[in-house]
This record gives C-alpha cells, structure tokens and sequence, in this order.
C-alpha cells in the first residue's frame, strides 16, 4: 500500500481524510507542521496531504522546508485548502505542489486525483528505470558487462579532476587469437567472460575495470598505491588467469601481459595514462610476455628492449625488498630464477627445493574477505622471518606461495618448512586457517 502522510490541524479533516482513504493506503496523521518535520527526520512517504492554515507554520512554511531538504524534496505535495482562489493555488503549485484541492472535499472526488497523480509517478518511474537501463547499457561493453572504454575515459577524468589518485593497469592476452582460430570464437567469447569476471573479483568498490576492444582490458585501481601493492595485485591476477586458462587445456600457449601507469609520475589524465600504460604493455609482450612491468622504470624510459631472462632476474631481484629474509617476486620474476636453478642443478650438481604453501580453511569454514587479508599478511611476514636471504617467495594463487631453497638439501627442507609452520601458528594463535606444506626437489 501507498504510504500518506497527512498534516491537518483539524481533527474533523484528519478523520474524514481516513475515513476516506484508509482502505486503499497506508496513512499517518500530524496536527501541526513542526511535527510533521520531526516525522519526515526517519521517514519517507509516498505522498503528503498538507493543509494550508495552520498556526505557528502553515502549509507554505512546511512545503518551503520539505523543498530545502534533498532527502525528502522530491515527495509529492498536494496542497488541501478552505481557500478557493486562483492567486493560492497558483502561489502553492509554484512552490512544488503536484495538486491542489479545496476543502471541504469530496471523498470520491480526492481519491480520484490521488490514484492519478500515483499512476502518473509510477509511469514517471518505470521511465526512469527504463532510461537508467539504456544509460547503462550505452556505458557497458555487451559481451562482459565490463564498463566500455568511452566511460573508464570519462570517468577516471572526472575523478582525477577532483582530486583522486591511483594507477592504471592495460592487461591483453597473449595468444589469444589462437583459441578463436582453433577453438571457435564462443571458447573465444567464454574466455573474455573469464577474463572480466577477474578482473571483477580483484576490483573494489572504486575501482572501474573495463574492456577497451578485442583482447585488451584496462583497469583503474584508485587510491594511494605503492609499487609494491600493485605488483602484488598484478601478479595475483596474472597467475589467476594463467591458471584458469591453463584449466580450460588450450594447447594454445595462451597467457596474460599487464603493463602499468601510475598517476601523476606516468600522467595527468586517462589518455596519457592508457599511453603509458600501453607502452608499459608492449615492453612485457617485447620480453617474453607472462608478466607485469611499469611504465617509471628505466629500460622503458629508454626504449632498451634488449632485455634477455638473466637481465630479467637481475632487475627482478634489485627491485626486491631488501628486508633480512626472502626476496618476494611476482610470479613470473619467480619462473625465471626457477629455470635458472633447474637448469644449474643439471650442469652443476646445485640442488635446491621448492616449497607449495597453501592456506587450507578447516571443514565447514569459510573465512572472510578482512580474515584472508590479514593471514596473508602474517604469512608474509612468517616468511620473512623464517627464510634465508638468499630464499625467493612468490604468490602462485590467493592462497598458495611458492618458496626455491638455493642449495638446500631435504633434511634442511624439511626444518625450514617446520619453522614456517611454527612462525605462522605464533602469529595466528587458534586460526581455522592451516598450513599444507609439501617439497620437491628443483630439476630440469
């Protein structure tokens, strides 16, 4: 039912005005305008009857202070007045009213005008419900539900223009055209499906991901962010997705590129930002794709792609933390040095191990989004006090590290798995979240 609120000073209006209306809606009576507002405070009806004399504050007064508050400025007001005359009604239609009707009124007569005046906002609103969907449509991309690029331009703009700032990430597909070409463009279509689901479960609330054409997605994380949250975003959606397409058993060597662009350092406005952005891009597509890089770093501001997998762990590892403890690597920085001990350890004779970490929930549990976030900080930080210097740590998944032993041999393993496990219970005391931890030995 249609909630009303009538406000009437008159006790015998108040009763003939339910009398009238209680079977069809939902009514709430107020004797004074003071009271009225008071009321409005914590409610909100579909419509107000409002008398216009009434002592203390009339009809005009209330309707002025509805008018004056955007919370309750957009309720219909129909004005109910002994006064007649063109110049009132006018003076109260001119102030918002949607209706004005003289006392004493005719029951059948107010009921009439108050079921037109709902049908036409009722009209009004499946409008409006029509013309948000249209709007919304013209900004989403019609295969992912992704916002489109013309809207992530215009909307990061305007939230730089007021002050906001943030990063933007370019993601494409390596290889992609070949799933079409061998697969049929609805695998093609399922996996650009794929592609913006994750980037929607890695997004906050202010983020605005969005799918820019073909392959290529951008994604503007908003808020301060330091490199190193970023690569640790980056590179959880990377292996995310690389695993999902690894899942879906393409023989197609298909896999993720992330290029990114930091505001102001990288640029001022989205266009500048999706250059940088882009060229950030085309450096990891230029030196075997797979990965992340930023647009600050030198070897792009010196267009030096030359860059071969050694270079690449040098710059990985001179970036790393320089914290007693492991280096932490993004995952493709991680597959580089891996090769690079597997294939020592076949010439050499080096052996080293590789730890899988994963974060098991107890049976029937299910941890939030604020409890993973802070056990995956105090895994991080077990880590870095229960590993070597020379040790190297990854993010695989969400939920599985990757750690290489350099020159570690399985009793040694065996021991530094057991620290980890003992680091992390001291710093989670009773958590449901436990720690599998299984080895192997690193070879070609």
């Amino acid at each position: 039912m249609k909630h009303i609120l009538i406000i009437d000073d008159d006790k015998i209006n108040l009763d003939c005005a339910r009398m009238s209306l209680s079977k069809q809606y939902k009514l709430t009576a107020s004797i004074s305008g003071r009271q009225a507002l008071q009321y409005l405070d914590n409610n909100i009806p579909d419509l107000i009857l409002l008398d216009l004399n009434m002592p203390f504050m009339d009809g005009y007064d209330v309707m002025k202070n509805i008018k004056a508050d955007p919370r309750i400025a957009d309720i219909p007001v129909v004005f109910l007045s002994a006064e007649k005359d063109a110049v009132t009604e006018s003076r109260c239609l001119e102030l918002g009213a949607v209706d004005f009707i003289p006392k004493p009124f005719v029951p059948s007569i107010l009921l009439s005008r108050l079921e037109k005046i709902f049908r036409g906002l009722d009209q009004k609103q499946e409008l409006k419900k029509e013309l948000d969907q249209i709007k919304d449509k013209s900004q989403r991309d019609a295969l992912t539900g992704l916002f489109n690029r013309a809207y992530a331009a215009k909307t990061v703009d305007e939230r730089i223009r007021n002050g906001k700032t943030g990063a933007l990430f370019m993601l494409d597909m390596d290889n992609f055209k070949a799933i079409n070409d061998n697969y049929g463009h609805d695998a093609g279509d399922k996996v650009l499906k794929m592609f913006a689901d994750t980037l929607r479960t890695y997004s906050k609330v202010q983020d605005i991901p969005a799918r820019v054409g073909g392959d290529e997605f951008v994604a503007w994380i908003e808020g301060y962010v330091d490199k190193e949250t970023l690569s640790r975003r980056a590179g959880t959606i990377i292996a995310d997705l690389c695993k999902k397409l690894e899942d879906c058993r393409y023989e197609t060597n298909s896999s993720v590129s992330l290029g990114i662009a930091i505001l102001p350092a990288d640029g001022e406005n989205f266009t500048d930002l999706y250059n940088a952005a882009d060229k950030a891009l085309y450096y990891v597509k230029q030196n075997g794709k797979n990965s992340y890089h930023f647009y600050s770093d030198e070897m792009i501001k010196n267009d030096d792609n030359s860059a071969n997998g050694i270079d690449y762990i040098h710059e990985a590892m001179r970036r790393a933390d320089g914290k007693k403890g492991a280096y932490m690597l993004d995952y493709h920085g991680f597959t580089y040095i891996y090769n690079f001990l597997s294939r020592l350890s076949a010439r050499n004779e080096f052996v080293s191990r590789m730890l899988l970490i994963t974060l098991i929930p107890e049976e029937g549990y299910t941890p939030g989004e604020a409890e993973m976030s802070r056990v995956a900080e105090m895994m991080d930080q077990s880590l870095v006090s229960s590993l070597r210097r020379g040790d190297v740590a990854a993010n695989y998944t969400t939920r599985q590290i990757l750690v290489i032993l350099p020159g570690t041999g399985e009793a040694e393993t065996i021991m530094i798995a057991e620290r980890i496990r003992l680091e992390y219970e001291s710093r989670l005391p009773g958590c449901k979240i436990r720690l599998d931890i299984s080895h192997r030995t690193v070879m070609e």
